[in-house]
This record gives C-alpha cells, structure tokens and sequence, in this order.
C-alpha cells in the first residue's frame, strides 16, 4: 500500500497503480464526477495516471486553472480532429489551451470565416458524442518523424527535428485522429460537453513574420453552459467596451497607416492623458520622489553595459550617428543609472527615488498590435530607487502601498504574482537568492496573498507583478517591482557609507501604471468610455434651448471655466433632444440645460450622466458639486 496526502491533510491508503481517478471516487461521488485530472507532487496528470509512490494528490476540476487546461486543451484537438474530417488538406501546426480557452494554427489553402464555425462545431458534437477514448502512446524520436511525414504534416515533423534525440515523444490518439502532444487530457472526448467557436485570425509560425502566415481558429469550452453563456455575454459587453472602437468615438487617439503601432493622442486623448499624468506626479512628490527625463537615443556602448543588447536587442531600433550605432531605448533604467552617477552619493541621500515619464520604443510583430494595448512607443511611468542593502524591505513595502493606494482609486481588484529566475538572467545564484528572498520578505510582511510565477523574473532579478481585475473580471499586468543586484554592479555604482568607504546600493525599477498608454486603454474598457468626472475631456456641456438663452448660457460657461472646470456650449441649430443624446454619447458627466425659467431665476438644470434629470440648483451649488466630485478623485 502507499499512502497519499490530500489537500487537507488527510492521507488515503491505495494499492500501487490506482489511477487518480479512482482516488477521486473514493473520495466521493460529486468530486468525480467533476474530476478532470490530477497534480501529484505539484504535476499536473490526467486521471488515468497510476500512483505508484506516496505523493500528495489534489484532484483537479474546472475551479483550477490546470483543470481549464486540461479540458479546453483536449477541445483543442476535438476541434482539429473536426476540422481535418471536413478540410483533410488542413496542415496542422500547434493548438494550445490558453487562458480563456484554446485555439489551432492551420495551413490551408482557403480563408476561414466565422460562417465556418457552425460545421466545424456539428462535427466536434459528433466527436464528443462518440465518446472515442483519448489514448497516449509514446514514440522514438525517428518514429515521430516517420508518423508525421506519412501523415503528410511537415509543421509536426519541424516540431519533432528540433526536439532533443533520445527523447520519447507522446502521441494522443482518439477514433481516427491522432496528434503530436505532450499532455494531459481527458480520458474521453465525450467530456468535451460545452465548447464554442469564437474567432479567427492569422498567426506567423512559430511567431516568426519570417515564417508563413497561418491560420487560427479561437474557441472556449466550460463544464456548464450557463459558464459558457456568462462568458459569451461579457464578449459582447467587451466588444461595446473596446478602447478602440471608444477611441475613435471620443476622439481620444488615432492609429495611422503611417505609424503602425504609433498612437496619435487627439486633445480629448490629451486632456485624459494629462489629468492622468498630473495626479501622477502629484502622488509621486508627495512620496519623495523626484521627476527626471532622460533621452530617448543612447550610445550602443550603454547597453552592451546594461546587458539589455544581450536580452533584448532582437526588440530594439537602432540609428547611426556620426558613424557610430546608437539606440532608441525600449527602458528607462540605463538613463536613470547615468543621471544617479553624475555624483557621489552619501548614505545619507539614500534612498534616492528617480521618476520618469519615459518614452520607449519597442519592435514588436505587426500581428500582436493592438490599439493602446499592444504599441511599439509608449510612455512607462518608471522609477528607478536606489538604496542601501538594509532599506529594501521598507522601499517595496512603500512601493506596494502606493500601488494599491492608485489600483484602489480607479476600482481595480488585483493579485500579486512573484516571479523568479529565468533562464536568460545575469547574476549568480547567492545574489538571486537574496533578491527573491527580500521580496517574499515584503510581501509576506503585507499579509496579502501571492502566487509564485516560476522562471518569469527580468534577466536581471525576480520581480513582483500586479494583475488588475476589470469590471468585466478580466486581467491586465500593469505594475511591477524589480529588484536588481545586478546593474549597479555593472556601471560601478557606489555610495559612501557610515564607515567613510564606497558601498553598492541595491536598485529596484518598478511601475504603477505599467504603460501609460496602455492604462488609458484598460481604463477605456474599465469605465465603457463614461470616466470619472476628473477624467472626463469635457466634464460639463451647456445647452441652450433657443437662440434667446445664448447669453444666459455663456456667463454660466464663464462662471464654470473660471472655477477649473472643463465645458462648453452647444450652440448648433439643432432640436433639443438630439443635442442631449449627443451629449449622453460622446459620454460627459454633467448637462446644463438653459430656458427661459433657468434664465429667468438665475438657476441650472441638470442632468446627470447616469441619474439623468436631477432638478434645477443654484449654479453655485452645481459648481460645488461638480468641483468636490474632480478634488475627491470619485468614481461613480
């Protein structure tokens, strides 16, 4: 017998070889029917792997992210298996589960259309009823590629010639279709009960804009349909959402053919930006930091020094000057370190915080762009802190406070991943020890909870990220803290301490916003357009019912421009009402409607974005209000 430990402690004796789905029924009815694999050890495996030593065991279902994968990475291949019966000239590439479902690469000579969608989903229900049962099998490197050539799929057998010889290569088989795959899946296809076609797009092999441009079909599938449902409905408020489609109709930015990648902000996009920026650096002050801006061009020598040509040169542009190579910077740091270095720093300087609004440039493939969320020049709100080894703790924990303090602010939930040493990283293992270690140090003194991100730190120290949840429950990486032993070694850096001699500071790079520009978008989505009234590009519209009642309508205007706020009037010959929808879509907080009675008592009437008509107040009292709503920062 061996014994195995279950989530609560409790431990269960099995015979060697009992399949965690067995250990699931033991445990009980519901818990197996629901059971879509299993992590042994912290492995993830499917339900039929056998135990054959005393382990821990959780049993996965689709409440854990690995359970998602395992379904919806086994409705990936239900969906390859359909798409092969109905197009058996498809040549197929790779066809993941992501984060919210799974997608296919394919090679074919015609152009999917979401018309598409509906015979490709009756064959995976044919599948699905089949029931056919999910079968690995294992292969020598010389078999795989045989297989795959006779089953003319050159992108399968690209995939096995670079794998390392020696190696055995998984197979999953189901009816008729198998495929190249490390795991895991369902026993069965008959599980694969609630899935959906969504969209479709093309994707360079491997990622490569080298390489042929392929194919993508995008699904989900969940265990209930009313999860599908749920998620289905919030697809269609994300698309009434979509920053760019807002965009365009505020008038915030633009993206032109000539700039792919390169936003154009417009003065509404302007007045945003700079509100953002503003409170930004207000917050920023208060908290001791001081404001600098570096150039966007730098020699190649710096970063050869800063290591980011070795890591990161295939993303970055370059220029020649004089005859000598320069860079357009894709990060703020090496600037940060070449201002922290025009003097000699006393310990008693420390820390030193040094802020920027710096612009970056970033070549990234012309298929991930996307509106503000995906840009090759952006603006990070950086900071780069330099300290003494024994300030660290209290620095991140600073760091930490005004993240959550700005995340708070604009209604953003969020979690905190730590992520730790990758495989590109400078730096010896002591000194990625003691960085990680400080951060888990900061965090655990907060009492939040976070999760470990394996292998996912910068290529200078681990880092910690945090992850905003939106109103419609999706995701977004924006602030970061990075803890770096490594370039003030590289640039030499020193302060004088207590003891009159040279000492290394510690440096930490962190971001609140992440990217300005990407920010704006998030929070485009976030607030459907309709932003707090400090954001608001217009923040109050003026509507005069006939031409009479201009007058009347521009002292008001005089009175609300004089106390700081953003307005104007609407003095097109248009009815009433169309002005009022014309208000309501272009999303501004506040409308002054003007009449004979307004003009008559000296008095506003007002409609409110959301309540609508809210009555006639003094305009003092308007002012008021509408000024307590910008000074709090307040979101409706």
């Amino acid at each position: 017998m061996i014994k195995v430990t279950l989530p609560d402690e409790s431990v269960k004796e099995v015979e060697q070889g009992t399949k965690v789905s067995e250990v699931a029924s033991s445990i009980g009815s519901g818990l197996a029917r629901n059971a879509l694999g299993g992590m042994v050890d912290g492995e993830v495996v499917e339900l039929n792997h056998p135990i054959t030593k005393d382990c821990r065991l959780k049993i996965l279902t689709f409440d854990d992210d690995e359970g998602k994968l395992i379904l919806r990475h086994t409705a990936s291949h239900v969906m390859a298996q359909a798409i092969k019966r109905l197009f058996p000239e498809a040549k197929l590439a790779i066809g993941p589960a992501v984060d919210d479902g799974f997608y296919y690469d394919m090679d074919i000579d015609r152009s999917f259309t979401p018309e598409d969608f509906g015979p490709i989903e009756v064959e995976m229900k044919k599948i699905v009823d089949a029931d056919y049962p999910i079968v690995r099998e294992v292969k020598s490197k010389d078999e795989a590629i045989k297989f795959m050539k006779d089953k003319g799929e050159p992108y399968k057998v690209e995939l096995i010639e670079d794998l390392p010889d020696g190696e055995e290569i998984s197979f999953y088989t189901q009816g008729e279709y198998t495929d190249l795959c490390a795991g895991p899946h369902l026993p069965s296809t008959g599980m694969v009960k609630v899935f959906k076609l969504l969209s479709v797009a093309g994707a360079y092999w491997r990622g490569d804009e080298h390489n042929k441009m392929l194919q993508r079909i995008y699904g989900t599938a969940f265990t209930k349909k009313k999860d599908l449902e749920d998620y289905t409905n919030m697809l269609e408020e994300a698309k009434k959402r979509d920053h760019r489609k807002l965009g365009k109709e505020l008038d915030l930015f633009s993206i032109q053919d000539e700039g792919p990648g390169f936003p154009f902000f417009h003065p509404n996009g302007m007045i945003l930006r700079n509100e953002l920026e503003s409170f930004w650096r207000e917050e920023h002050a208060k908290r001791g930091y001081q404001e600098i801006k570096t150039p966007i061009i730098l020699n190649e020598d710096l970063w050869h020094r800063s290591g980011h040509w070795d890591h990161y040169k295939d993303d970055m542009y370059f220029t020649k000057i004089d005859g000598e190579t320069y860079a357009i910077k894709p990060m703020n740091c090496p600037g940060s370190i070449l201002v922290y270095n025009t003097h000699l720093h006393s310990y008693r300087e420390l820390p030193i915080r040094l802020a920027e609004l710096g612009i970056v440039h970033r070549h990234e493939l012309s298929g991930a762009l996307h509106g503000l969320m995906r840009v090759r020049c952006f603006t990070q709100d950086d900071a780069h802190l330099f300290m003494a080894p024994e300030q660290v703790k209290e620095e991140v924990l600073k760091v930490i406070d005004l993240a959550d303090y700005f995340y708070k602010l604009f209604g953003f939930d969020y979690h905190v991943e730590l992520s730790t040493r990758p495989e590109n990283s400078m730096g010896t293992d002591e000194q990625w020890a003691k960085a990680t270690d400080d951060l888990k140090d900061a965090l655990e003194a907060t009492g939040m909870d976070y999760k470990i991100n394996e292998g996912d730190g910068a290529f200078y120290g681990p880092k910690i990220d945090f992850h905003l949840r939106d109103s419609l429950g999706r995701t977004w990486q924006c602030g970061t803290i990075q803890l770096d032993f490594q370039m003030p070694e590289r640039f030499e850096l020193v302060y004088i301490g207590q003891d009159g001699e040279k000492h290394r500071p510690v440096m930490v790079h962190r971001t609140i916003l992440g990217s300005i520009e990407r920010f704006i978008g998030i929070l485009t989505e976030q607030f459907a357009g309709a932003f707090p009234v400090w954001l608001s590009p217009k923040q109050v519209q003026i509507i005069p019912i006939t031409d009479k009642h201009q007058k009347y309508a521009e002292e008001i205007l005089e009175s609300v421009k004089k106390a700081g706020i953003r307005a104007d009037i609407d003095t097109r010959n248009e009815k009433m009402g169309y002005k009022i929808r014309e208000a309501e879509v272009q999303k501004t907080p506040y409308m002054i409607i003007v009449g004979d009675k307004e003009a008559e008592s000296g008095s506003v009437s007002v409609r409110e974005r959301k309540k609508g008509d809210i009555g006639s107040i003094s305009l003092d009292s308007f002012i008021d209000m509408v000024k307590e709503k910008i000074n709090s920062k307040a979101i409706d």
